[in-house]
Parts: C-alpha cells; sequence; structure tokens
C-alpha cells in the first residue's frame, strides 16, 4: 500500500493538503521492486507552489514523454508552501516526489523547470529540503544530477555553480540521448565526473564545470572558454521542427484541487511571427512552428476524454497568426460546445472574427476583453515593433463595444528604452479614446457603464533581444513613471471610467539583475535565501531591504547589472549559447529601435534574423527576400 511522506497530523496542520498528497487522476505511478524495468527516477520540479506548477504545459509534456520510456520513471515535485517548509526544517523532513513519496535524494534525476527569474530562491529551496548540497562542486556520487531548463536557462550563469547541467532548447529532442548515455556510463562503472564530460558533448547541453569565465578590470566578461578541446564552446539551441508528430500529453494530470489554468490546454503552435523588440519569448521560440489541423483535432479529444475537463485553452504566443484558426475554433465550437465545453482563447489580436468567435464562447456580460498596446503613442509602438496601429485598436474597442462588451483591459510597459515623459502620459489619452468611443453609441445600446483597467508593468531588458544593451532606471525613476500615467488619468474626461494599476519598481531592478547577470550573481542569491528570501514572485513575501542587504554583504555592485547601457562589443554571459537568431541582427533591430523604424512580421517579409538554419517553420512557408 501507498504510504505518504508526510503524517496526518502534518497534513491537517498545513493550508491545502492535497498539494502533497500526488494520487491525482492520470499520474503515473511505476514499480520499481525487483525485476522492475525502471533504471532512472527523474524528478520533475517546478519551484513554485503546486497550483502555479500543475499549470505549467512544458512540464507536463515532460512528464507524459519520459514515462512513455519503461526504465524511466518521471514524478512530480513542487515547491512547499512556507507552513510546510517550517515543519520539514524543524523536523528534519526530506523532500519528496509526489507520485512514490519518496525522497527526491534518492532520485537520479532532478530536473527543474526555470519559468521565471523570481524564483530562484525556490530554487535553494527545493535542494535544501531535499539535503542535496546546494553546489554542485560539493555533490558526490551518491546524489542526483540536477539540470535546469526552461526560458531562463538562456541565461543560467545566475544560477551555474548550483546546476551540474542545464538543457538549452526543448525538451523534446535529446533527453533520450542524455538517458541512453546515462545508462551506458552506469553500466559501465563510470563516475560522476566522466558522465558529465559525456554529457556535455551531446547538443543543447551545458555543463557549467567544464567552463571557465574571466573578467576584466570594468567587471565585464574578458573570456568564456570550455575547460577541455572536445566539448563545445558553443550550445546550440535544441528545436522541434515536426511539431504534429511531437510528443503531448494524451492523458492531462487532473487535481483534487483548484489550479491556475485548470482547463486542457491545446498548444496549436511554438514560437511567433511578430517581433516586438522586448520579448524574449519571441526570439528564442523562433521559427514558427503549427500543429496541424488533424492533430489538434486528436489532442483535445484524447485530452478532454481521458480529464472529464470542462474547458480547453489554446495555447501560443500569438494564436490570431496560427494559419487554420477558423477552422480549429468553428470545429470545437460545433463538436464540445453542445457538451458545454468552454473554449479559452489567450493570445488573440482583437478583430472582427475573434469577437464573433467569443461572443459565441463567452458571457459578455461577464466578460472582460483584453488589448495589449504595451506603448501609449504610435512612436513607441514602433520603437519596440508592436506592429499596432491606434486605429487598429480603436477599431477593435468599438467593434467589442457594438457586439455587448463594455470593460476592457489595456497592458502597457513603462520604463522603455527612448520613452519620454509625453509617451507616459499618451498610455492615459489611448484609454480615454477608447472610452469616448463606447460612449458614442447611443445610451439605449449600451450595456451599463464602462470600465476600462490599465495595467503597467516596468520593462525589463532580456538577452537574446534587441533591447537587451539597454539601460534600465532607479526605483524611484519608475515611480514617477507610475505617477506620471495616474496623475494624467486623472485629467481625462472619462477618468470615473477608467482605473490604474501599476507594478512594483524593485521586483523590476532585482529580475533585471537575474536576467543579464553572470556568476557572480549566485553569491547574492545564496546569501539572501539565507537570510530568509523565498517565494520573491508573491508579494506578500517579498522583502527588497533583504536583496539590498545581500548586495552590499556580497559586495555585488547591482547597478553594475542594472543602470548602464551595454557597449555593442561587450561579451554577454549568455554568449556562448547559439539560439539561430544572430546577434547582428539582434543589433540591426536594436538601430532599427533607436530611429523608430517598424520591422514587417515574418510572414510580410523575412527579416533575415537567423531561424532560417533550422530549415522548416514559418522560414519556408514562403519566398519573401530577406531584408
Amino acid at each position: 500500500m501507498r504510504k505518504l511522506a508526510l503524517s496526518d497530523e502534518i497534513l491537517l496542520s498545513v493550508e491545502k493538503p492535497a498539494r502533497y498528497i500526488g494520487n491525482e487522476i492520470n499520474a503515473v505511478m511505476k514499480d520499481t521492486g525487483e525485476g522492475s524495468e525502471v533504471a532512472i527516477r527523474f524528478a520533475m520540479c517546478f519551484p513554485d507552489v503546486y497550483e502555479i506548477g500543475m499549470s505549467h504545459l512544458g512540464a507536463h509534456i515532460l512528464y507524459s514523454m519520459f514515462n512513455s520510456r519503461k526504465d524511466v520513471w518521471c514524478e512530480r515535485v513542487y515547491s512547499p508552501w512556507v507552513d510546510l517548509d517550517k515543519i520539514m526544517r524543524e523536523q528534519n523532513l526530506p523532500l519528496f516526489a509526489l507520485e512514490s513519496q519518496d525522497p527526491i535524494r534518492e532520485f537520479d534525476f532532478i530536473g527543474i523547470t526555470l519559468q521565471y527569474e523570481m524564483c530562484y530562491t525556490n530554487v535553494l529551496q527545493i535542494l535544501d529540503l531535499a539535503q542535496i548540497p546546494l553546489f554542485a562542486r560539493d555533490r558526490g556520487e551518491s546524489d542526483p544530477l540536477v539540470i535546469g531548463g526552461g526560458p531562463c536557462a538562456y541565461n543560467p550563469e545566475p544560477l551555474a555553480p548550483f546546476f551540474d547541467l542545464f538543457y538549452i532548447g526543448e525538451g523534446e529532442t535529446v533527453y533520450d540521448t542524455l538517458f541512453d548515455r546515462y545508462l551506458e556510463c552506469k553500466k559501465s562503472g563510470g563516475s560522476r565526473a566522466e558522465f558529465l564530460h559525456q554529457a556535455a558533448k551531446i547538443p543543447g547541453i551545458y555543463v557549467p564545470s567544464l567552463y571557465e569565465v574571466t573578467y576584466k578590470e570594468d567587471g565585464t566578461i574578458a573570456s568564456f572558454q570550455p575547460l577541455e578541446p572536445d566539448i563545445p564552446s558553443v550550445i546550440e539551441k535544441q528545436v522541434v521542427m515536426d511539431m504534429t508528430h511531437a510528443p503531448y500529453p494524451e492523458k492531462p494530470i487532473v487535481p483534487y484541487m483548484q489550479i491556475t489554468q485548470d482547463r486542457v490546454v491545446l498548444e496549436i503552435q511554438r514560437g511567433c511571427i511578430r517581433g516586438c523588440r522586448f520579448c524574449q519569448a519571441g526570439m528564442i521560440y523562433r521559427p514558427l512552428r503549427e500543429r496541424s489541423l488533424e492533430c489538434l483535432k486528436e489532442h483535445a479529444g484524447r485530452m478532454l476524454s481521458a480529464s472529464g475537463q470542462e474547458e480547453i485553452s489554446l495555447s501560443s504566443l500569438s494564436s490570431s497568426d496560427y494559419s487554420d484558426l477558423k477552422g480549429l475554433v468553428n470545429w470545437l465550437i460545433e463538436e464540445y460546445g453542445p457538451q458545454n465545453v468552454n473554449i479559452s482563447l489567450p493570445s488573440l489580436r482583437i478583430d472582427a472574427f475573434s469577437l464573433d468567435v467569443m461572443s459565441k464562447v463567452q458571457d459578455v456580460r461577464k466578460s472582460s476583453l483584453t488589448f495589449s498596446p504595451e506603448a501609449g503613442s504610435q512612436r513607441m509602438r514602433d520603437v519596440i515593433n508592436k506592429g499596432l496601429t491606434e486605429e487598429d485598436i480603436l477599431q477593435g474597442a468599438g467593434e467589442a463595444f457594438h457586439g455587448g462588451w463594455n470593460r476592457v483591459k489595456l497592458y502597457f510597459m513603462l520604463g522603455l528604452p527612448y520613452e519620454t515623459e509625453e509617451d507616459r502620459q499618451k498610455i492615459a489619452h489611448l484609454a480615454d479614446r477608447i472610452a469616448r468611443c463606447y460612449y458614442a453609441i447611443p445610451k439605449e445600446e449600451r450595456n451599463g457603464k464602462c470600465q476600462i483597467t490599465i495595467s503597467t508593468s516596468f520593462f525589463v531588458p532580456k538577452p537574446f533581444t534587441p533591447f537587451q544593451w539597454a539601460a534600465m532606471h532607479p526605483v524611484d525613476h519608475y515611480l514617477g513613471f507610475a505617477k506620471t500615467v495616474n496623475h494624467e488619468v486623472k485629467e481625462m474626461l472619462n477618468h470615473k471610467s477608467i482605473r490604474y494599476n501599476w507594478h512594483q519598481a524593485d521586483v523590476t531592478l532585482l529580475e533585471g539583475v537575474f536576467a543579464r547577470g553572470d556568476r557572480r550573481v549566485a553569491d547574492v542569491i545564496l546569501d539572501a535565501y539565507r537570510h530568509g528570501a523565498l517565494y520573491d514572485a508573491w508579494t506578500e513575501f517579498w522583502n527588497y531591504d533583504r536583496w539590498l542587504d545581500a548586495f552590499a554583504r556580497t559586495g555585488v555592485d547591482m547597478d553594475f547589472y542594472t543602470l548602464r547601457e551595454r557597449r555593442e562589443d561587450e561579451i554577454f554571459p549568455w554568449d556562448f549559447i547559439r539560439i539561430g537568431v544572430t546577434k547582428e541582427f539582434l543589433k540591426r533591430e536594436w538601430k532599427r529601435a533607436k530611429d523608430g523604424v517598424v520591422t514587417p512580421n515574418c510572414r510580410q517579409n523575412c527579416g533575415g534574423c537567423g531561424a532560417r538554419c533550422y530549415g522548416g517553420g514559418v522560414c519556408v512557408e514562403g519566398k519573401n527576400p530577406v531584408l
């Protein structure tokens, strides 16, 4: 009989015990007893609470793919909430996997998904509670191999000392090779160091301990070199080119409790054609690759049947760019509408077709529409290459209002490169113009009062984007930017219809350090963790002073990573990674941003970004000339 790792007394004393008991519908159970075929045990970790981690599609794809191998058992692990964290430390209880409830320190691999920078102290929490040495250099032959992946792994250096390996790229590609290499090494009696050396030769695998970084007197990187002649100096991103036949979960796990994204998720494509200059995902996931309509129909049917879920969501960076969106959505409505399955359509451009579809699948009197103009002025939207005009926005809003909607959410960024006071003021002006579109409708045809919610976050420069050279601002400047918008909103004619929210400024600066940091930042992360930093993405646990103290104690200059604009010839901590998109293209886009020049999207004209090297996807759809 399966025995839980936590006693009834502990489970009854913590918030939401369902986070820790496992055994959900479609969770994979395997036998590890005598005669078992399981040779590799893999703990799939998401360094945040269960409700967040269970909503991440990438982890579910790998979970299903790994468990399709008879010799691998992949189990799940999430960060214990603060109440259980305290108990586990007091009672010396090791962190365990949900499926078997076994301590993950007994596993072969611990794979940690790095989705956002503010989870970095939770990475250390997982290792610490698992009773595994935090530094890779201190781990012995009996310790698991700790491997990181996900979008933040595209600059792995701030976490490099804590990881044995990183997987750069999409997980469906070389994990089988990595596992086979591990089993060969294990069979031949090879050591941990010998396996890591062999793993470093696999495309997409980065072993930090086998590379050395040196610095100039000004603190910038002088060199980054492998320590052995037979391992690559450049790590190549791994890409799945055939999305239609790529692994995908057919039996999604059904949790016992409410999670953030409690629905079946259908990934319709990967990548994006838009080329927004602030967007890391739009660059690292190039080129755009679609799943076929027939494939998506099959996935939808299997997942809904196996899970009993009552909602299906289309996942993509820009769903409107899927070439057969109309066919897919109409099929879903016809097939599952009579079964009362809701259809969620995020990442849509608000046009006539989208509004028509949403009116069929949403109660327009209860739902709100979301626009992401990102910038208030047309000049700034051209700077960031948003590819969206004010006419597009107002037309979309007008059609929505005529369709019965009366609530709109608008998302913007503040602190963008080349942004002025006037650009910030125009955020309020755009919201007011949208409100005017509503009140231009005859009163008897309106759906109550109009409500427009403006939300602004502060821009963070990310690796592998044209804005990776950009400087950030001091905290008080960011707060000043938000005050400008807030003041301008109050001056608008329709200010009673407009609500304004803004993001924390100090969190933004720390995110900026982690996004573009090097190995020296690891000392700050460790120091802050040892002084209580945890769940930094959660407002109730955020403590900026704790981080400022950590920078002071470690002697690391925060301003070095945030306030200076990078030189074009500077070596970045992530320059040893090749993502297809070239640094020359990003430099070109950085200059075009300064001039406010728009680059057409990939289907309009090839911008020569370099992603054609993969030989597929949108890059081969047409014969557009390279700019």
